[in-house]
């Protein structure tokens, strides 16, 4: 379910770098859903014409960055490309920090526990740490959720305004289910509703059967930049369960965010 990454509008290139903006909306093709594409089919992913492709696909190959199959003359990422995220995974001090989080949260409540951050339009799992039960979470590290479909996705975007929200979101919202939010007055009716609590919830709104809660973490500056989440199966992660995880959750990202110089 993972969705395709989306630049953040607020973000503009500089004249001169529409080789690199092509490149990386090449790699950023690649996915779980879909890791191998032929020539033709990425041009046409990508809206860009074979021969301008195949030209950027040969400078990634040279660099590692994707590899091509001799047989079927697909194309896959390559070496370098696990190498460059391997390093970026290390590199975030906030997966450092919460993995220990992680541990404990998914140990009291038996359910699995991940640290996210907001990127563009979309959460990104930076780690996590599963749970004792054969009927729950199934990502993985590096996967990605429209971030209005998620308790995840409600504490972040609660950290920017309104109209950063607005900017952010696509329109219409994708629905993901009969009770994912598409109602951009109720999506900030319970933005606004996070804020004031500090956490938030959600019920089969990503996954019918998935229900999850989440507390932001805070920087020294008082800003969100992180969340940890607790989320399983909505027949054990019922609203009264919800209410019991809340207080362990919301501590929890209370000690990361004192960790890190916040003093609300």
């Amino acid at each position: 379910m993972a969705s395709k990454a989306q630049p953040y509008k607020g973000a503009q290139p500089y004249r001169g770098t529409q080789s690199v903006m092509r490149a990386f909306a090449i790699l950023q093709t690649f996915s779980d859903e879909r890791p191998e594409w032929n020539l033709t089919e990425l041009a046409q992913e990508v809206a860009l014409n074979r021969t301008t492709v195949y030209r950027l696909l040969t400078a990634l190959e040279s660099l590692g960055m994707v590899t091509r199959d001799e047989e079927t003359q697909a194309y896959r990422l390559g070496s370098e490309a696990i190498v460059l995220g391997g390093r970026a995974m290390r590199a975030n001090f906030m997966r450092h920090l919460g993995h220990k989080a992680l541990e404990q949260l998914s140990t009291q409540t038996g359910e699995t526990a991940t640290l996210d951050i907001l990127d563009g339009n979309d959460t990104l799992m930076l780690d996590e740490v599963k749970g004792r039960y054969v009927m729950g979470m199934m990502s993985s590290v590096g996967t990605r959720y429209p971030a209005h479909t998620s308790s995840t996705g409600k504490v972040l975007l609660a950290g920017l305004s309104e109209r950063e929200v607005d900017e952010r979101l696509p329109a219409p919202l994708p629905q993901l289910t009969p009770h994912t939010i598409t109602d951009r007055a109720l999506l900030h009716e319970q933005l606004a509703a996070a804020r004031a609590n500090g956490y938030a919830t959600a019920r089969d709104e990503l996954e019918l059967g998935y229900s999850d809660v989440a507390a932001p973490i805070h920087n020294h500056d008082g800003v969100v930049i992180a969340a940890l989440t607790i989320g399983g199966a909505s027949t054990r992660m019922t609203p009264e369960k919800q209410e019991e995880i809340i207080p362990l959750l919301c501590e929890a990202a209370a000690r990361l965010s004192h960790q890190i110089g916040h003093r609300p």
